[in-house]
């Protein structure tokens, strides 16, 4: 028999989408034995509306803690969590009615069979789910499909995962030292403990992409300051440097050699043939003017990412340099 599992959620000023999440755990085809949830200090309504479903009787436990990120949070709810099995997921999506069911049918022998354990961490998916143009390009941009995942590879999003407890204690929990891409160092720790992942690609968590291109900026300028504070991605990030080096140098040379500049505009091309795949599918659905909307969305947003994160890059390294560097 599979042990209790507890669904654990961190929030901070989500009082408009803390209540629609917590209704789709609560609507899950296998639901939680309960769901701990931390805020971290929210000045809205986050914490009324929390309160309201534990009023209905809600399977439940409110933690405040003010001024904890995300790590923080995390460990505190996971700490106080009573399941075995600890599932994660944000604030901010829209979770799939067999969500719970596919990340725990990771623990067991077969879909109803006794609990298997080997299994330490089952690695749910996450799918973008826009509203706008702009989101469209953007997800389409930024996101996997489903067929480029490396199942044997994939280092799971903490808004889509679950794990043994005894796994998490295991490797200290996540970096409470880091703000951002916290859950990716943690998946780096539970492979460096010979943890044993499966992939669950059904078990998907729906979220919406950033709304605009300032929102998405300041998102990954986070992302990449992350990266530098926990030397995550030294090699990818130096060959993104080159990249636009080159191509700066390229696009100057041109105005003597005219042929430069249409191999940059072939470069250029390969590098935007993934999220134009990506995007094909969905541009059916889209009226005329959208479809063209959203094909010219996509250069913007894929040169404003690589903007934020050589800016944002550095920061983090700096950061690490002037710090006392913990592990990762």
């Amino acid at each position: 028999m599979l042990p209790k599992a507890s669904v654990i959620i961190t929030v901070k000023n989500e009082e408009d989408s803390v209540g629609p999440l917590i209704t789709s755990l609560l609507d899950q085809s296998e639901r939680p034995d309960e769901i701990v949830v931390v805020d971290g200090g929210s000045t809205d309504g986050t914490v009324r509306v929390i309160e309201g479903f534990l009023a209905q009787g809600a399977p439940i436990r409110l933690l405040v803690a003010p001024g904890a990120n995300i790590s923080q949070g995390r460990n505190l709810a996971i700490e106080n969590a009573k399941g075995e099995i600890i599932a994660s997921t944000d604030a901010g999506v829209r979770l799939s009615s067999d969500w719970l069911q596919r990340l725990l049918n990771g623990f067991r022998v077969d879909d109803s069979g006794p609990s298997d354990p080997t299994v330490d961490v089952v690695s749910g998916f996450f799918k973008s789910d826009p509203r706008t143009v702009f989101e469209i390009a953007m997800g389409a941009t930024v996101l996997p499909g489903l067929d480029e995942i490396d199942g044997k590879k994939f280092l799971p999003s903490s808004r889509s995962i679950a794990f043994k407890k005894t796994a998490w204690r295991a490797v200290g929990g996540y970096p409470e030292w880091l703000d951002y891409c916290e859950d990716l160092v943690f998946d780096f720790k539970l492979k460096a403990a010979s943890c044993r992942f499966v992939f669950a690609p059904d078990a998907i968590a729906h979220f919406r992409p950033r709304q605009n291109l300032r929102q998405f900026f300041r998102q990954y300028y986070l992302y990449a300051r992350g990266d530098g504070k926990a030397r995550l991605w030294p090699r990818r990030h130096a060959i993104r440097y080159a990249t636009y080096s080159l191509a700066s140098i390229a696009l100057v040379a041109g105005f003597w050699y005219k042929l430069i500049w249409l191999l940059l505009l072939a470069a250029s091309c390969v590098y935007l043939l993934g999220p134009y795949r990506r995007l094909w599918p969905v541009l059916r659905a889209l009226r005329r003017i959208e479809q063209v909307e959203a094909i010219l969305w996509v250069p913007i947003v894929r040169l404003t990412g690589d903007l934020a994160k050589m800016i944002g890059y550095p920061v983090g390294v700096w950061w690490r340099l002037r710090n006392v560097r913990p592990n990762a």
